[in-house]
This record gives structure tokens, C-alpha cells and sequence, in this order.
């Protein structure tokens, strides 16, 4: 039975690999002819980032899809994209993100729990180093006033618009937020407060100005490490989503009228913008509709998935492949459109 299940994992890393592989050539492929000598890291950023987070998100979601999408959002989401602002090291530096939480979800035994602190501080120390490492041979990856400004929290729901802007990008993409709600309701109700910690340690070190002052550390990196989190806790939640039966169907109609309230925030917003003088705002309306569009799809899939449950069919799979489509279709249409922008 090992020998089986270590085969089996065996064969769903190779498939992820390939997944990503495939994806990163697709979306810098036709870009490399035009890198210099640094920018030629960005695909290997993305593919070490997407593999480390499947593997460790493996440590909490049973299903391959989940673990999948996992990497996707946070190798190919908005935030690792948006970081081709900066240096290509600065990517490395989050890439390297879910590998450094490693010693902290596999290298405990239930002895040694009191270790776990300190394992999960790693991440945290690495960052502090690597910014005074980088300053001492002057090499700048990452501007200090790089901060993260309140008016710029609306590209948590639509970071296309914020990639066109020129925004910082430090949210994700539209339909795995219904994920992400549902499963910040699973990482609550299993009380991870050790998970919380860190997340609410890492937005806390983002307006942290003292510290960041004194170690030239640049703000939005310590976002890799909430943006991490984040995506494992979408990975779980798509697996909720997907299995979620007859008793929590709530959940699914939750996520299904959020979705449909972003779809129609965004439409208002795209008629504001469509009003604006001598159409000067027509090319944010646009991004404003298709972003619209998305939620739409995304609210409509889960409706379809509600009334499944309230029929109770016991149909787990087909949800799961119909949710993989429209996650998988905006991860796709959305990471094609923010590379052409911020290359």
C-alpha cells in the first residue's frame, strides 16, 4: 500500500510539473527572445514557486486539483507576476517562500512541536537576510518605497484593472476567491491558529515602517509569504467546494452570491467609467466588464453546483471538473493579460 500511494504521488507531481511547465513556456515563450541575462529567471521563478507550494500544499489538501490550483495561484497569480516590476531576484526571493516553510510542515515530529515557532520564523529570517545580503554587495532588488497604499486594495477584485494602472498586485484572481472564502471558513473552524499567526504577522510587517526602514527591506515582499498562505488555503477551499454536501450547501450559495455581488460592483463600475469625458475611461470600463463577466461565470458555477447538492446528487466529481474549468479559465485568460502588461 506505501509502495502504491508513493507511486501515485509520484505520478500527480510529474502531471503538476508538466502543468506548469507548459504554462510558464506558453506565457514567456514568445518574451524571451527579448530578456536580458537576469529576466531569463522569471519562468524558473514562477515554476519553483507553483511546484513548491503543490508539494507542500499536498500537506493539507487530499486532491490533486486543489494542490494543482494551489501552485497556479500563487506561482502564475497576480502578486509573483506583479513582482516583474523589480528585479528578477526579488522573485527568486518569493519563489523560494513555500520551500522555506518546509522544516515547519514536515520536519516536526509530535515531540518536538515546540519547535514549530521557530521553524515557521525561517521565512521571516530569510527575508531580513537576503535584504541586508543584497545591500551589502549593492544590488537593490526591490525598491524600499515600494508600499502597499489603502486606494490600492481594489486590486484584490480586479487585478486586471490594477495591472493596467500599474498598480501593486497583491491579491488574486476572481473565482478562487469563492475558495479562499470558503477556505478561510475551514482554516477557523479547524482553529489553525499557528496559520493565522503568520498571516496576520505578515500584512502587520507591511506597514511596519520602522522595521522596514532599518533593514532596507521593501514591503510588498513580506506579502509573499501572506499570498502563500492564501493560496493554500484556495486549494483547500476548492476541495470544499468541490465535496460539499447536502449540509453545507450554504456554503456554496454564500460563495455563489459573493461572486454575483463582485459581478455587479464591477458592471457599475464599468458603466462609470463608460461615462467619463471623451471616452478617456473606456479602456478601464472594458477591463471593468470582462472582469464582470468572470464573477458572472464563476457565480453561475456554483449556483449550478448548489442546486446539485439541493438535489443531493452525489455527483463530487463532475462539480470538481466544472469548477476546474472556470478556475483554470480565468487563472489562464487573467495571467496572459497581467504578463503583456507588466513586460
Amino acid at each position: 500500500m506505501q509502495g502504491h500511494g508513493s507511486l501515485k504521488f509520484t505520478w500527480r507531481f510529474i502531471a503538476a510539473a508538466i502543468i506548469y511547465i507548459a504554462f510558464a513556456l506558453y506565457l514567456f515563450g514568445p518574451l524571451l527572445h527579448s530578456f536580458g541575462r537576469w529576466h531569463y529567471l522569471w519562468p524558473i521563478n514562477v515554476f519553483i514557486a507553483s511546484i513548491g507550494c503543490y508539494i507542500l500544499s499536498r500537506r493539507w489538501v487530499a486532491g490533486f486539483a486543489g494542490s494543482c490550483f494551489a501552485g497556479a495561484i500563487y506561482g502564475f497569480g497576480p502578486y509573483m507576476l506583479g513582482l516583474a516590476h523589480f528585479h528578477p531576484v526579488t522573485g527568486a526571493l518569493a519563489a523560494a517562500v513555500p520551500w522555506l516553510f518546509y522544516p515547519a510542515a514536515f520536519g516536526l515530529k509530535n515531540r518536538q512541536k515546540w519547535l514549530s515557532v521557530l521553524f515557521a520564523a525561517i521565512p521571516f529570517f530569510v527575508i531580513i537576510l537576503f535584504f541586508q545580503a543584497t545591500t551589502v554587495i549593492k544590488l537593490f532588488p526591490a525598491s524600499t518605497q515600494a508600499k502597499l497604499n489603502m486606494n490600492e486594495l481594489y486590486s484584490l477584485f480586479a487585478p486586471l484593472v490594477a495591472a493596467k494602472h500599474g498598480t501593486t498586485l497583491i491579491g488574486f484572481y476572481h473565482i478562487p476567491l469563492a475558495a479562499l472564502v470558503m477556505g478561510s471558513a475551514m482554516l477557523i473552524a479547524a482553529r489553525r491558529y499557528g496559520i493565522m499567526v503568520i498571516i496576520v504577522s505578515s500584512i502587520i510587517l507591511v506597514f511596519c515602517n520602522p522595521i522596514n526602514s532599518s533593514f532596507q527591506i521593501s514591503p510588498v515582499v513580506w506579502l509573499s509569504i501572506s499570498i502563500f498562505c492564501f493560496s493554500v488555503i484556495i486549494g483547500a477551499g476548492f476541495q470544499g467546494l468541490a465535496s460539499t454536501g447536502f449540509a453545507d450547501r450554504k456554503w456554496i450559495l454564500a460563495n455563489s452570491i459573493i461572486l454575483g455581488v463582485f459581478a455587479i460592483i464591477t458592471l457599475l463600475l464599468a458603466a462609470k467609467y463608460f461615462q467619463i469625458f471623451l471616452s478617456l475611461g473606456d479602456g478601464y470600463a472594458r477591463l471593468f466588464a470582462e472582469t464582470a463577466k468572470i464573477y458572472l461565470l464563476g457565480a453561475v458555477v456554483l449556483a449550478i453546483c448548489f442546486f446539485m447538492s439541493c438535489g443531493k446528487l452525489q455527483m463530487h466529481r463532475i462539480r470538481e471538473i466544472i469548477i476546474s474549468l472556470a478556475m483554470a479559465l480565468d487563472i489562464f485568460i487573467s495571467a496572459v493579460f497581467i504578463i503583456h502588461r507588466v513586460f
